[in-house]
């Protein structure tokens, strides 16, 4: 039913295989990146027909597909979303950084904030609808400032859009989108064509060919990070509630079949009443296809000796989600030992489903380990920095003699020139 590791260097082993490798999609990516690069829109539309088999004239969604569309969507609907761009908004404010500067003996240094220019979100929408992800792209773009927000999610097989994806960007105040999705979408953005505008920022998940297309072209444009499968790690023990646990594991499983839930138990004895409800439960599930690969492949148990233990191992593994479902460890030991998690859900009442919806903290997290470096998507991501740097002549003459001498000491005579020769 599901892998069950006593030996936590044997769970490692297995997870250093377990995450992904995209390397055999590279020879396709690379051919439709260069294709929309020399070809723009055409390209664009023989991939759009080739991977999506729809024929779009005109990527971008009309005013009047705009409203045709929102009108499917129910008032209540709309309500929803509302509050959840409130919670979203409110947590994205108090990130917002400023441009400060200071004056010191002659020197006035300073560091200028301000938000990128053009961005692009890119919304998953081919199989399913996804505007919890617009809202968690778009807003901290909007809170950031950034005045030119443009947004493409790929069509469905009759070439129609998700309904709820345009309510939410129509929440968000977003009024660009763009009908195309894949690689030929992020292509799209990151060169520009006739019908596209070149961003120079792209965010937002997407399957392993979007992926690979977003490591491809940075460094043409920025991207927010490369997210491999979803995946939680729950810490558990004798004071929690085995059904919530297994909820949230089934919760994360629903991804996709690549999705991995990582369960930390104390003993055998409660890893194999966890399996008799993960049975039960599985069981009822009307996604039990795909639940059943996640949770037989990619998944697993992971049995701790004591609370130290389980920290390094959540530390090692540094989950995208980390739910610390124990009454044993306190918040204050939470923030001081478990150092690598991209988002962490404590107690009974804050499953990963309230972060992926409604809390107010970004959902768009690291995944893959890469929560050891990484970080959660937020304004920051949608801004710059610049320094500023003024001397006055006085200042400038107490210390050109050290700058000089440093110049030198690399070789670079032309740069120490350029100090010398100010009088």
């Amino acid at each position: 039913m599901i892998t069950v590791f006593e030996d936590k260097e044997k769970f490692y082993q297995w997870v250093s295989h377990e995450r992904l490798d995209f390397e055999k999609e590279n020879e396709t990516v690379r051919k439709v990146i260069q294709e929309v690069y020399q070809d723009g829109d055409t390209a664009v539309r023989k991939y759009t027909k080739q991977f999506d088999g729809i024929e779009i004239e005109n990527f971008r969604v009309s005013d009047e597909e705009r409203k045709k569309l929102l009108s499917q969507v129910e008032p209540k609907v709309f309500d929803i979303l509302e509050q959840a761009k409130k919670n979203i908004t409110e947590f994205h404010q108090a990130q917002k950084q400023h441009s400060w500067h200071y004056e010191n003996e002659g020197r006035f240094l300073g560091q200028l904030v301000r938000p990128i220019e053009k961005v692009g979100l890119y919304v998953p929408g081919g199989k399913g609808n996804y505007p919890s992800t617009v809202l968690m792209t778009a807003i901290p773009a909007k809170v950031a400032g950034v005045p030119e927000i443009y947004m493409t999610t790929p069509p469905k097989k009759d070439g129609s859009l998700s309904p709820v994806n345009i309510a939410a960007a129509e929440v968000c105040g977003i009024k660009d989108v763009f009908k195309i999705g894949g690689v030929q979408a992020v292509a799209a953005f990151a060169y520009g064509t006739k019908q596209i505008p070149k961003v120079y920022k792209v965010v937002g998940p997407g399957n392993s060919f979007v992926t690979l297309a977003k490591k491809y072209l940075y460094g043409t444009i920025d991207i927010d990070s490369l997210a491999g499968p979803s995946e939680v790690m729950i810490l558990a023990d004798e004071t929690s509630n085995l059904q919530y646990i297994v909820a949230d594991a089934l919760a994360q499983a629903e991804h996709s079949e690549d999705a991995a839930s990582m369960i930390l138990l104390p003993n055998k004895k409660l890893a194999d009443a966890f399996i008799v409800e993960l049975e039960k439960m599985l069981a009822l599930s009307p996604r039990k296809e795909i639940l059943l690969d996640s949770i037989q492949k990619h998944s697993s148990v992971i049995l701790y000796k004591n609370m130290e233990e389980a920290v390094e191992i959540m530390n090692e593994y540094a989950p995208e989600h980390l739910e610390i479902m124990s009454a044993k460890i306190s918040y204050q030991e939470i923030a001081q030992k478990v150092k690598n998690a991209g988002a962490i859900f404590i107690g009974d009442y804050a499953p990963v489903a309230l972060g992926d919806y409604f809390a107010g903290p970004n959902h768009t997290l690291p995944t893959s380990g890469t929560a050891k470096y990484a970080s959660p998507l937020g304004v920051y991501d949608f801004v710059k920095y610049t320094s500023i740097i003024q001397y006055s002549r006085e200042r400038f003459e107490k210390e050109k003699e050290s700058i000089a001498a440093l110049a030198e000491l690399e070789s670079f005579y032309e740069h120490a020139n350029s100090i010398k020769i100010r009088k």
